[in-house]
């Protein structure tokens, strides 16, 4: 039964792999199938016919180019094609994490990205933090915290990783405040001793809260900059709403560049601003800088 389930799913993952590529690439072939999932020649033209039996008006095959091409009447019957799936297999090529072989993608376009620096994440370090997160275990971690000149050992409590676009950070209960902050992994230079959470922790309601940020242009762009700004955050009616954990509205803020008086920055570099600031809880304890 086991076999038969994952035989299926491999099936519809080469479906959807022809389908991908009908919309992306414009084209498929036999080769495309075998070199991405290591089938015969035989199971990859049974895989394309299969295709053409559930949509058969979604490509056709070009006798002088041998292979298949994206028709005009082409509609998924899959996945609805995803511009994000797309960018983030290409920054994940970009970033060294997948080879261009491991990505569904044919011919990846030229393209760059800024750089962010490495962090130096120790692997036995994030292993640890993993462990105790799933054992839910409390953990004694060498720290060095920017509010203190030395690293000092302290107690933590783990139960989330989160990352804030640049750095990734273990979500913790502090033993020795009794808070919940976050702590650069980065910065745990060893670990010590791991033990049984002692008693009932708190709930760490910041994490399990949420509140929405709500966004729209600078009202002092122009009309054609405000209509290109409602374009590039896929507002509604001139607006959008960004829903956030509390426990990551420092870090939300800050990327949007919304953690400073809008009026110190010019409208063309501002180009968003918080409609409900005043209903923003600006509650930014937990963060360990």
């Amino acid at each position: 039964m086991g076999y038969e389930i994952a035989l299926r799913r491999g099936v519809e993952s080469r479906l959807e792999f022809i389908e991908f590529r009908l919309f992306w690439e414009g084209h498929v072939n036999r080769s495309d199938i075998v070199e991405t999932f290591g089938v015969s020649i035989n199971q990859a033209s049974a895989d394309l016919n299969r295709y053409l039996g559930l949509a058969e008006t979604n490509m056709v095959y070009d006798k002088s180019a041998r292979t298949y091409v994206r028709s005009s009447s082409f509609k998924p019957i899959f996945r609805k094609p995803d511009a994000e799936r797309y960018l983030t297999q290409i920054r994940s090529i970009a970033d060294g994490i997948i080879t261009p072989d491991d990505a569904w993608i044919g011919r990846v376009p030229g393209l760059a990205c800024a750089p962010t620096p490495a962090r130096g994440v120790s692997a036995p370090i994030l292993r640890a933090i993993v462990t105790a997160i799933k054992r839910k275990e409390a953990l004694e971690v060498l720290y060095q915290s920017m509010s203190s000149p030395d690293p000092s050992w302290r107690w933590i409590a783990p139960h989330a990783l989160v990352f804030d676009g640049f750095r990734w950070h273990a979500r913790a209960l502090c033993v020795r405040s009794g808070e919940f902050k976050d702590f650069v992994l980065s910065r745990i230079e060893e670990t010590r001793a791991s033990k049984v959470s002692e008693g009932a922790d708190p709930r760490d309601h910041d994490w399990l809260s949420d509140i929405d940020l709500v966004i729209a242009p600078h009202p002092e762009l122009s009309v054609g900059q405000r209509k290109a700004i409602e374009l590039d955050y896929a507002m509604e009616g001139g607006r959008a709403t960004i829903p956030v954990k509390r426990a990551l509205l420092y870090y939300a803020l800050k990327r949007l560049g919304l953690d400073t008086d809008p009026s110190a920055r010019r409208p063309q570099d501002q180009q968003i601003v918080l409609l409900n600031w005043h209903e923003v809880n600006l509650g930014l304890g937990g963060v360990d800088k």
